[in-house]
This record gives C-alpha cells, structure tokens and sequence, in this order.
C-alpha cells in the first residue's frame, strides 16, 4: 500500500510541473485563437489549413498532432512551433481542440 502513496506523491509534482500555468494557458489560448486561427480560420473551421474541430481530429492521435504542432508539415504552410511551444504546452492546446464546444 505504500507504495501505491509513493508513486502517486512522486507522479503528481511532476504532472503538474508540465502543466502550463494560468497566465501561458492565456497565451495559449491567445495562439490558437489569432496564430492558429489564422490559417485553420478564425472558428477553426478551415481555411488554408485543415479544420481544427474536435470532429476533424478524430481518428488523430495525440501524438500525431503534437508532433505536428512542434515540427510542422512539409510542404504545406504548417511551420514547426517547437521555438515557441514546448511539448506539454503543445499537449495542452491539443487537450483544447479536443474539448472545444460544437459550433
């Protein structure tokens, strides 16, 4: 049993130490809402690059888009972000786009 209580203590400092504090979650959202939003439209619906909708990223795994986010695609507009992004905080915005409400 007590390890159970050591694994747990040791896990979840270093959880919540990756999770991005109130004010990047606000520059965040801010990034997604004007950078993003640039591109993939200003509802994430689509525009020069693919809609963002929690709809469209079905079948995508995490992995797959962070990976996106981070590195870019090839011979697309998609540019990398990994100068501006860490990987929890490209974690987070895919967290986002998976829960954002149904327009």
């Amino acid at each position: 049993m007590w390890r159970f209580f050591l694994v747990l203590t040791v896990s979840i400092p270093a959880a919540l130490a990756e999770f991005p504090s109130t004010e990047r979650q606000h520059e965040l959202r801010n990034i997604l809402e004007h950078d993003c939003g640039a591109c993939h439209g200003l509802t994430l619906q689509g525009g020069l690059g693919s809609a963002l909708t929690p709809q469209a990223l079905e079948g995508k795994s995490d992995d797959f888009l962070v990976t996106t986010i981070l590195e870019g695609r090839k011979g697309t507009a998609m540019p990398p972000w990994k100068k501006f992004l860490t990987e929890s905080e490209a974690r987070w915005l895919v967290n986002q786009l998976r829960n954002l409400p149904a327009n």
